[in-house]
């Protein structure tokens, strides 16, 4: 039987994040609408569209501000999203522009953070289930990247292909191994090994055939992979170890940030030297 409070978390591509409760019926409310982010504009930029304006004229303007409005009116679309373990309240959403925001369920005014790194639509956002703070990305720019939630830029990137990356998964076993899946092949990475290249690569041998979904089981090293004529593919990973300190210290160090004191420095001391007596 449903729970009476039943849950759900709902995306849509039209920019809007919606909470529903199952009661008596199904009840939803906005958790946030995703406003579109504008991309910096660089002076030479900024000179050239001075220029056009002022050659357009009136009809230049009246269009500029148009453009403009019509951009404020304007939602990003919401691709993927995962809760914080450590607190329900927070959470991440990948959108089609690129960005990935922290947000928060009871302020859906404003981002609490905006990641930024990916050059085209973010797909999928995974909390990792071993060391706070630690997430990874993956998009249609053939890119897997790794963030710490506080520093908006990644802290490491993973390129193995020129295919979209479709979906991703932290291993609930290893701390340090993931997986993913682009259109036509599954790569299992394991960052004790090397951050280059994955460790294991299966490809597809069904050219029409894309792969869609990844997952790895719950407290085992079974994974299993979605494509897109509806079928799922049970995989068994084997030769992966189990969950220790030593593999959450190895990807606590790689995402850590460094405290300002200590950062490498150099320091200057003098030597006096004295006559001989």
């Amino acid at each position: 039987r449903l729970h009476q409070n039943l849950k759900a978390v709902v995306s849509t591509q039209s920019g809007h994040y919606g909470r529903g409760m199952i009661r008596k019926g199904f009840e939803s409310v906005d958790l946030m609408k995703l406003k579109r982010i504008g991309k910096k504009t660089t002076p030479e930029q900024k000179d050239a569209q001075a220029q056009n304006q002022q050659g357009e004229g009136d009809a230049g303007k009246a269009g500029q501000k148009m453009r403009g409005e019509a951009f404020i009116s304007r939602f990003a679309g919401g691709l993927g999203f995962d809760f914080y373990p450590k607190n329900n309240n927070i959470y991440l959403v990948a959108t089609e522009e690129g960005f990935i925001h922290k947000c928060s369920c009871s302020y859906n005014e404003q981002y609490l953070q905006t990641y930024t790194g990916h050059t085209g639509p973010v797909y999928k956002v995974k909390w990792s289930p071993f060391v706070q703070d630690c997430f990874l990305t993956c998009g249609s720019d053939w890119t897997i990247r790794l963030w710490h939630s506080d520093i908006t830029k990644p802290v490491l990137t993973f390129v193995s292909s020129t295919k979209s990356v479709n979906d991703i998964c932290w291993s609930n076993v290893c701390a340090t191994v993931f997986g993913a899946v682009s259109d036509n092949r599954i790569e299992i990475w394991d960052l004790r090994a090397t951050n280059l290249d994955p460790v294991i690569i299966s490809s597809v041998s069904d050219p029409e055939t894309r792969l869609s979904t990844f997952l790895f089981s719950e407290g085992s090293s079974t994974l299993l992979v979605g494509d897109s004529s509806g079928h799922v593919t049970v995989y068994q990973l084997r030769n992966i170890s189990d969950a220790s300190t030593t593999h959450i210290q190895t990807l606590r160090d790689i995402v850590q940030p460094i405290p300002t004191s200590q950062s490498m420095s150099l320091s200057a001391t003098s030597i006096t030297s004295q006559p001989d007596r």
